[in-house]
């Protein structure tokens, strides 16, 4: 496919000539070259794209019957749940590097107030000089990290970060659910890297989990890669692109899609988790109206006190069912809705190369000759972007593969707290039936 990519590209600017020229000196080479290198980073090529248009139609519609046809539904949610996780864990690879995020502190100081977090690393990797590395880390290390990620790694997918900034007054950043909800990020952030074949194996990973002080590291100017890349944007400013190629429009028009639909359920389901925080208000001002009137009451005193106490179980279980959906829910959303603007930053770093290849080769096809020798620096653009390519593709069947597990498990536990949520209102609401009854055979 990658081949024919290559082919029908410079047989669309340059003719029959330069086609045959370039293409019979280096269409057999670049293949070789990209599978060596993912060879080196521990990452086989896939032969196939996973980003088909029948792929893509199907990851954005969910079935009817929600269950596929020919698969047996379990005896409840639970059982689903934890048969999920267990074949969600299911790796083939034997893990080396173990990374934690644990133990938020706070730190008050003259000029701010900041929080660390403990980073826990154990690796058998020659890279590292000891077994295990504990330093804490604030979350602008974190984005120097993935900086630095983005520079010395622009072919692969970066990982997204929980956003820095919140709303003054709505949400306190320093509250322990706050807190606690950006720790779960920033673990889930960097086991991300810690998975990844090549992200894992990074020299400034490396320094991130290891160093004691990241402040010489942090002071470092922008890496040679970064100055690379600034002056192909300069190069290329000028030229527009003449078209994606087929597997990656449709990998932009799916991001597109797939970022609107998550923004939408988002919006909803913040709206829906205010109007159960505004329910939940109300049923706690209404269960202890019934408490009171009991007082009283004679021969009601029992059953009223019976409603009070069913709506304050009600109370409970709907409070915990908002905390699981703003804790648990929600931040999977905003993840992946992250995830998608880095993917669209990938391809457009992709687009860059692409362009600058097709500016080059347009170059080539100007000069009048008979059988024009293909340029070096043109051969080392063309492996850049089959590279690039091959890399971009990895990623993206990886990308896709985690997200299939990772909303597979978040739909069922979504589910699942729903049902034991209802449960325990049924519950509450049966346990008040035989009060009632008694005081009518008393009658």
């Amino acid at each position: 496919m990658e081949e024919g990519l290559v082919q029908g590209t410079v047989t669309e600017l340059n003719g029959p000539r330069i086609n045959q020229v370039i293409c019979q000196e280096r269409a057999s080479q670049i293949r070789m070259v990209c599978v060596h290198t993912h060879h080196l980073k521990g990452d086989p090529v896939a032969d196939e794209t996973p980003w088909s248009k029948d792929q893509v139609e199907t990851d954005l519609i969910l079935p009817n019957g929600g269950t596929p046809a020919g698969t047996s539904s379990p005896a409840s949610s639970s059982s689903l749940l934890n048969r999920l996780q267990l074949d969600d864990d299911i790796d083939g690879e034997t893990r080396d590097l173990f990374v934690t995020v644990d133990d938020p502190k706070k730190h008050v100081c003259t000029m701010e107030t900041y929080i660390t977090y403990r980073i826990t690393t154990k690796s058998t990797r020659v890279e590292f000089d000891l077994p295990e590395y504990s330093v804490r880390r604030r979350y602008q290390d974190f984005d120097w990290l993935r900086s630095k990620l983005e520079e010395s790694q622009p072919t692969h997918l970066i990982p997204p970060l929980p956003e820095k900034f919140v709303v003054k007054g709505v949400v306190d950043r320093f509250s322990e659910e706050f807190v606690e909800t950006r720790r779960k990020a920033l673990d889930k952030f960097l086991k991300r890297i810690t998975d990844h074949p090549v992200l894992s194996f990074n020299e400034h990973f490396n320094v991130f989990l290891t160093a004691k002080d990241l402040n010489a590291y942090r002071k470092q100017g922008i890496a040679l890669l970064t100055r690379v890349g600034e002056s192909v944007k300069h190069v290329t400013g000028g030229y527009k692109l003449r078209s994606r190629p087929l597997e990656f429009a449709a990998v932009g028009e799916y991001l597109d899609t797939f970022a609107l639909k998550l923004g939408t359920i988002d919006r909803i389901a913040q709206r829906i988790i205010k109007e159960e925080i505004e329910y939940l208000v109300e049923l706690r001002e209404y269960g202890p109206v019934y408490s009171t009137w009991s007082a009283l009451e004679g021969e009601l005193a029992e059953p009223l006190e019976g409603v009070s106490a069913c709506i304050g179980s009600c109370s409970t279980a709907l409070e915990e069912l908002t905390d699981d959906m703003t804790e648990d829910f929600l931040p999977v959303l905003r993840e992946y809705i992250l995830y998608s603007d880095s993917m669209k930053s990938v391809l457009k770093k992709r687009d860059q190369v692409q362009a600058e290849y097709e500016a080059k080769l347009e170059a080539v096809a100007l000069r009048k000759e008979d059988r024009p020798k293909v340029p070096a620096d043109v051969e080392k653009c063309q492996d850049r972007m089959e590279c690039f390519n091959a890399d971009l593709k990895a990623d993206m069947e990886r990308w896709q593969n985690s997200k299939r597990q990772d909303f597979r498990q978040l739909l069922m536990g979504l589910a699942d707290k729903n049902i034991q949520y209802y449960e325990k209102c049924l519950m509450a609401w049966e346990s008040i039936i035989p009060l009632l009854q008694e005081k009518q055979e008393a009658k």
